[in-house]
C-alpha cells in the first residue's frame, strides 16, 4: 500500500497543501482540484475543520488521494488516520510520529533541512522527506548537495514553490513530488472562488506535465 500511494504521488507531481477553515468549503474545494485534474490534497491539521475535511472529502471522493499535513504530534497522527488520511506531513522529523507510522504501516513524509534529520528518518526505513520551507534553505541547490551522501533518499519540496519554479524542481530526478499552495490559497477558498482554484490547478497540472 505504501508503494502505490508514493507511485501515485510521483505521478501528479504536485500535491495542494491546503487550510480548510470552513467545513462547508472541503467537498467544492475537492471537486475543484479534481476538476482542475489533480485528485490529491494534504489538508493542513492547523483548523479545527481539519480532521472534519478529511473525513467527509474521503466519504465523497473515494478515488480521490487525501493526506493530513502539519502533523506535530502522535495525537494529531491517530486522529488523522482515524479520520481517513492516507498519509502523514509533517513540517519537522519527530521520532514518535516516524515510529507511529512505521508501526502502522501508513507513509510519512518527516520535514527536514539537515543531514541530521534525514538520518533520523532513514532510521524509521523513510524513503522520501519533506524539504521544508525549500525557498528559505536553498531550494533545490540544497537539495541536490544532501542527495549526495543520501543516494536513497528522495525529496517532497515544499515553501515557496510555485509556478514560476515548479518545473526547475521536478526535473530533478530526486524529487518525487512538489508540494504546492498556490492554486488553493486561503482568500481564494475565504471568497468560495473554486472556479479560480480549479483553473489554476489545471494550469498547475499543465505546467508539470511538462516537466
Amino acid at each position: 500500500m505504501n508503494g502505490e500511494i508514493f507511485d501515485k504521488i510521483e505521478k501528479l507531481k504536485l500535491v495542494p497543501v491546503v487550510k480548510i477553515n470552513n467545513i462547508e468549503d472541503a467537498l467544492p474545494l475537492a471537486e475543484a482540484l479534481c476538476r482542475g485534474g489533480l485528485p490529491v490534497a494534504e489538508i493542513t491539521f492547523r483548523t479545527e475543520a481539519a480532521e472534519e475535511a478529511i473525513r467527509k472529502i474521503r466519504a465523497a471522493f473515494p478515488k480521490m488521494l487525501v493526506g493530513a499535513g502539519t502533523v506535530i504530534n502522535k495525537e494529531q497522527a491517530e486522529r488523522a488516520l482515524a479520520a481517513g488520511a492516507q498519509f502523514l506531513v509533517s513540517p519537522g522529523t519527530s521520532e514518535e510520529i516516524l515510529a507511529y507510522a512505521k508501526e502502522r504501516k501508513v507513509p510519512v513524509f518527516p520535514g527536514v533541512c539537515t543531514p541530521s534529520e534525514i538520518m533520523t528518518a532513514l532510521a524509521y526505513d523513510v524513503k522520501v522527506v519533506k524539504f521544508f520551507p525549500a525557498s528559505c534553505y536553498g531550494g533545490l541547490k540544497t537539495i541536490e548537495a544532501l542527495a549526495a551522501p543520501f543516494s536513497q533518499i528522495r525529496f517532497m519540496p515544499t515553501g515557496g514553490v510555485n509556478a514560476a519554479n515548479l518545473q526547475t524542481y521536478l526535473q530533478s530526478e530526486k524529487i518525487i513530488a512538489c508540494g504546492g499552495s498556490w492554486m488553493v490559497k486561503e482568500g481564494l477558498l475565504k471568497e468560495k472562488r473554486f472556479d479560480e482554484v480549479e483553473r489554476l490547478t489545471r494550469e498547475a497540472v499543465a505546467l508539470a506535465e511538462r516537466k
